[in-house]
């Protein structure tokens, strides 16, 4: 359609010429005494258009000719970039296949190429850029090749040739500086890998690469708070699955409780957690068991406790097995600590329970436990006796015979005593 409008237009041109030269008898005179010239009026204009195109011609012919040395300075300028970024190509290409000296090597021969140039003063736009990602990519191959002299002086080039603060250079400097911390949590030196992430920018240290670094850093490190703190934003900015990010939060938080070494830094500790954190069963018995280890208050434990046993009597529960066992052994280990008679309030939600589910194994041995310590030797020999029926972990029904034992050695009845005893070393 384009072409149809073309010749249309060159058509009604065409036909204005001829209507206007065709019938034309205009004349142009020139007098030059004593001659005088008569020329037709359309062969001056026609002459005058060729006049016109020939001067245009030369005129841009002479500015071509001009502008060859120029034109010369820009090929050759294209020519370096083209060669120095297939340079930079190809040493991101050894890298990634593996060849780490030819990485090297090609990145070492664009930082000495540029230079050369920079001397000459023919150096391409962004040089300083260019440089500075030719000495990162020379410091990765050399970090690969174990060459650490050699990482760190290509990283302090590319530092020295950031420094402007462009916003260009700066990116690469970002990178530099994640890169040299990545390094040295490769070289298992996790305290210069702190400092490292501690340098960088605070919009750089919250982007998701750094944070995980930092995660994994602070946990190899030992400074399981710190991991803490960093998952949490990890799991707000989504870096993490739904389900990953739970279980990485519920591992540090159970760590950090673990690895506390007194009653108060275990009150402290979980004062730092989440209330969500507190919440889940694995932090809640891991800070009970810790709790009672360091011999603490069992008061402050029966707390902590408290929504992961509302979990254990939901009708539809869902706590799993064994974390339903370690509550039972929990409380049973924190009545025995405890002098006296165990906690009412928990008493009332233990016998509630159990008469809720009479058919739970763990409710009737936890019921049976509770009344042991009450002095209700007959009610606790008829529950532990109940719940024998139908625990299946060894370790409970070892714990439910010994109970019976010491109750019948109570009653002083011998034989019932030996009988219990046998069925306890049995399991």
């Amino acid at each position: 359609m384009r072409n149809v409008f073309w010749f249309l237009t060159l058509a009604a041109i065409a036909a204005t010429v001829a209507l206007f030269a065709g019938d034309n008898q205009g004349t142009v005179t020139l007098f030059w005494p004593p001659y005088r010239i008569d020329l037709s009026l359309n062969l001056v204009l026609l002459a005058l258009l060729l006049a016109f195109v020939v001067l245009y011609a030369a005129m841009r012919g002479v500015s071509v000719l001009l502008s060859l040395p120029h034109e010369a300075r820009r090929w050759r300028i294209r020519h370096q970039e083209r060669v120095l970024q297939q340079g930079l190509l190809d040493a991101m290409l050894h890298l990634t296949a593996g060849r780490f000296i030819r990485a090297r090597k090609a990145a070492e021969n664009v930082v000495a190429q540029t230079e050369s140039l920079v001397r000459s003063e023919r150096a391409p736009a962004q040089s300083n850029r260019l440089v500075a990602m030719a000495h990162l990519l020379a410091a990765e191959g050399a970090h690969a090749l174990r060459d650490r002299s050699g990482r760190d002086e290509h990283a302090q080039r590319a530092l020295e040739l950031t420094q402007s603060g462009r916003r260009d250079e700066q990116e690469v400097r970002e990178g530099v500086q994640l890169r040299l911390a990545r390094w040295a949590a490769d070289d298992r030196d996790m305290q210069a890998a702190l400092l490292r992430l501690d340098e960088l920018p605070q919009g750089v240290a919250r982007r998701t690469l750094a944070l995980r670094l930092r995660m994994k850093v602070a946990r190899l490190a030992g400074q399981t708070r710190l991991a803490l703190e960093t998952a949490r934003l990890l799991a707000k900015h989504r870096a993490f699955s739904d389900a990953a990010s739970r279980g990485i939060v519920r591992g540090l938080a159970t760590e950090l409780v673990r690895t506390t070494h007194d009653p108060a830094q275990l009150h402290k500790a979980w004062d730092q957690l989440d209330e969500a954190e507190r919440r889940l069963p694995e932090v809640a018995l891991q800070a009970g068991e810790r709790m009672l280890a360091l011999h603490g208050d069992f008061t402050l434990v029966q707390q902590w406790l408290l929504p992961v046993w509302e979990q254990l009597v939901r009708p539809a529960s869902v706590l799993a097995p064994e974390l339903r066992l370690r509550l039972v052994l929990l409380l049973e280990r924190g009545f025995s600590q405890t002098p006296g008679q165990p906690d009412a309030g928990w008493l009332a939600r233990i016998e509630a329970a159990q008469m809720g589910n009479p058919r739970e194994p763990l409710l009737q041995y936890l019921a049976g436990i509770a009344c042991v310590h009450l002095g209700l030797w007959g009610k606790a020999q008829q529950l532990l006796r109940q719940s024998l029926t139908q625990l299946s972990d060894p370790q409970l029904r070892r714990r439910a015979w010994s109970a019976l034992a010491r109750l019948a050695e109570q009653r002083e009845d011998g034989a019932a005593a030996l009988e219990a005893w046998r069925q306890a070393a049995q399991d």
